[in-house]
């Protein structure tokens, strides 16, 4: 391997000439106005990159690689773009180059056609359909800015996000399809609307989907001698996806500032206020294909699989944005790991597809090792075209790994399994195997090693640095490199407060976790999951580490009991594995065992309780706050993020009946915004 590339060194440049870096990272985007200015650090709340530069993400994404730019010949004209797969239709598609670029730049042309400019807001509520990727490159065609939100929210936490991006236009399907069920979007659409506080949208654009009843809506009426036009009489008009596109003329790409915002995109706060991250467009572009080439190992023409959701960071990052920016194919999957029909789903589309990288949740990964435990059915796949298999949005547990390492890849040295992290703040991985730079060694429970441009520290509550295998705050040292946060929609004092304010010269992570002797980072879970017990702190994520490891246990959760002599003690609810059977009291006792042997006598595990399910956000995080709650006893909100409300109220007479005297019978609960984006 050339020396110049390896890992090391190319992290040490990242941190002893950041400028020269990314000006070298920056030569794989084209510009309109290359930038002179690399970064300035002296910019409030955050340091720009490139300040002087002007660009297209869209052209960027499209255009030179079917026409040529300044700096390619282009020729992926014909090549795939797009793959498009859903299991729940059973629809299958490929957009090239040429096509997705027509289709973008017409719908792009029908939002000119409606108003719609540079800087101007646009909220797009859509399933997993071509027409979310299309309209997302729309508006950074035309430098409006696009707020996805995941398609299925409920109208209060719809309402927020338009109060608090302002939107001209909201974008949205005749609705969504879950295994079971369909939701209808355009009712939830009318009823945040409804509730919104600011003005509303002109344009809401409907795309009918053939799974429901078409939607008939009024033509608009001229406006009369003696009435305004409609347009000025109602709140929002209502316009069918095919007739706004229809012969309106394709937009050009409308170069922006490097620094101007991309997209907004909303995460959880602790106030019911959203907290929109903004991206911008000079940093973003160079980042993600910076991370394209040399992290994931994917140029162009190789299939690129994130099996995530557009209304999540990782879908815009890794679904719409990076793949294209570099010339890969992109997939679309409209599906589940399991039940869409079987826990074969994901091999099927690798298969079918040739997908060369992976990127899924670890939980996706649990519920198919639950459910095909001997990965018998992906072995009936040809995964050959595999080359990676990336986690990230949780922490990949050692016994999670071993599976897919040792069963569902056995003998597939040539496919590593890579545990990475980043954050929706982040944008794009700050720890993570660079396979493209160089494959380095794997230890199960690890992100592995901090990619170049984060300067990763590990501090203790004074802000002092923790020796290595010492559990402490992870933060990240300033300037953040390019693709990270630019701050806060409206709210700089927000911004200071949530991710500066607690150690000074450094952004704050809200995790915890540790580096080894060899520099590798073990992120152990959110901060607030710290289990203190007589005195001593211990990481949920390695008390569930060592559960995990149990060959019964498909997946677990442990939280902290409250308890009046020793402050708290770790409590486990067990999923177990389909099929298994086993003695509660004898699970509990070799549960006990295992973290006793793998962690210490110190941690010694209260109690073991198995359960039919755990509670997760539609992205796949575990509910831990939730569930502490409900252990201790205290009220609690029901996160509007829950995919499945039902796994909670049956998790609570489980808990109920396992601990009738600490959790009392609840009272009525109240849906409440968490206006929560998981990365």
């Amino acid at each position: 391997m050339n020396v110049r590339h390896e890992y090391r060194p190319v992290y040490q440049t990242s941190l002893v000439d950041p400028a020269e870096f990314w000006a070298g990272a920056a030569e794989a985007i084209d510009w309109d106005v290359p930038p002179t200015q690399i970064v300035d650090a002296t910019a409030r709340p955050v340091a720009r990159w490139f300040p002087d530069a002007r660009l297209n993400t869209s052209f960027n994404a499209l255009d030179r690689h079917v026409h040529g730019g300044a700096g390619g010949e282009g020729g992926l004209a014909n090549q795939p773009a797009l793959i498009y797969d859903s299991a729940m239709t059973g629809t299958r598609g490929v957009f090239t180059y040429a096509e997705l670029l027509e289709k973008v730049a017409g719908f792009a042309g029908a939002m000119l056609r409606l108003g719609v400019s540079a800087g101007d807001r646009v909220i797009i509520y859509l399933p997993m359909i071509p027409e979310a990727v299309i309209a997302m490159l729309a508006c950074a065609r035309i430098g409006a800015v696009h707020s996805v939100v995941f398609g299925g929210f409920a109208a209060p936490e719809l309402a927020a996000r338009i109060d608090d991006a302002e939107p001209v236009l909201i974008i949205t399907a005749s609705g969504g399809l879950e295994p079971g069920k369909q939701l209808d979007y355009p009712p939830i659409v009318l009823q945040a609307l409804d509730l919104a506080e600011t003005t509303a949208p002109r344009t809401v654009i409907v795309k009918q989907r053939p799974q429901f009843p078409t939607i008939h809506f009024s033509a608009p009426q001229a406006a009369t001698a003696s009435m305004p036009s409609s347009a000025h009489t109602v709140a929002a008009q209502w316009l069918d996806w095919d007739d706004a596109v229809r012969d309106a003329p394709p937009a050009d790409p409308v170069p922006v500032a490097a620094t101007d915002p991309l997209y907004i995109l909303y995460t959880s706060g602790t106030t019911g206020k959203p907290k929109g991250v903004v991206r911008d467009n000079g940093g973003h572009a160079v980042a993600l294909a910076w991370s394209m080439r040399n992290i994931y190992d994917v140029g162009p023409g190789q299939v690129m699989w994130t099996a995530s959701d557009v209304g999540w960071v990782v879908g815009h990052s890794y679904i719409v944005y990076a793949p294209l920016l570099v010339g890969a194919t992109t997939l679309l999957y409209e599906g589940k790991p399991v039940g869409t029909p079987d826990a074969g789903a994901y091999w099927r589309v690798v298969a079918e597809h040739n997908v060369r990288v992976l990127f899924t949740a670890p939980t996706a990964l649990r519920a198919i090792r639950k459910a095909d435990p001997d990965a018998a059915l992906a072995h009936g796949y040809d995964l050959s075209s595999l080359r990676a298999l990336f986690c990230a949005g949780e922490r990949l547990d050692p016994a999670t790994y071993a599976w897919a390492d040792e069963v569902l890849l056995a003998g597939r040295t040539d496919c590593p399994v890579v545990d990475h992290w980043w954050q929706t703040e982040t944008g794009w991985p700050i720890c993570a195997n660079p396979l493209g730079l160089q494959q380095l060694p794997i230890k199960a429970g690890s992100a592995s090693v901090p990619v170049p441009g984060y300067r990763i520290r590990v501090l203790d509550s004074e802000g002092n640095p923790v020796a290595p295998n010492v559990e402490g705050n992870i933060v990240i040292g300033l300037p953040l490199p390019p693709g990270t946060l630019t701050g806060l929609w409206n709210d700089d004092e927000r911004y200071q407060r949530s991710y500066l304010a607690a150690y000074p010269g450094h952004y704050l992570t809200g995790d915890s976790g540790y580096f080894d002797d060899d520099g590798y980072l073990f992120v152990l879970g959110r901060s607030d999951d710290v289990i203190n017990m007589a005195g001593h702190r211990l990481s949920a994520g390695s008390i569930e580490a060592a559960i995990a490891g149990h060959e019964a246990v498909a997946e677990c959760a442990v939280v902290g009991l409250p308890d009046e002599l020793k402050g708290h003690r770790p409590l486990a609810y067990v999923v177990l594995k389909s099929g298994v059977e086993v003695d509660p009291a004898q699970l509990r006792e070799e549960l006990i065992g295992r973290v006793r042997t793998q962690i210490g006598a110190i941690a010694t595990l209260h109690d073991a309780i198995i359960v039919s399910a755990l509670p997760k956000t539609r992205s796949g995080k575990i509910l831990r706050k939730t569930i502490r709650q409900i252990t201790a006893g205290d009220p609690y909100d029901v996160p509007s993020t829950i995919e499945d409300p039902t796994v909670l109220d049956a998790l609570e007479v489980q808990i109920r009946a396992a601990m009738p005297a600490v959790v009392p019978e609840r009272t009525e609960q109240v849906v409440v915004p968490d206006v929560g984006s998981p990365a």
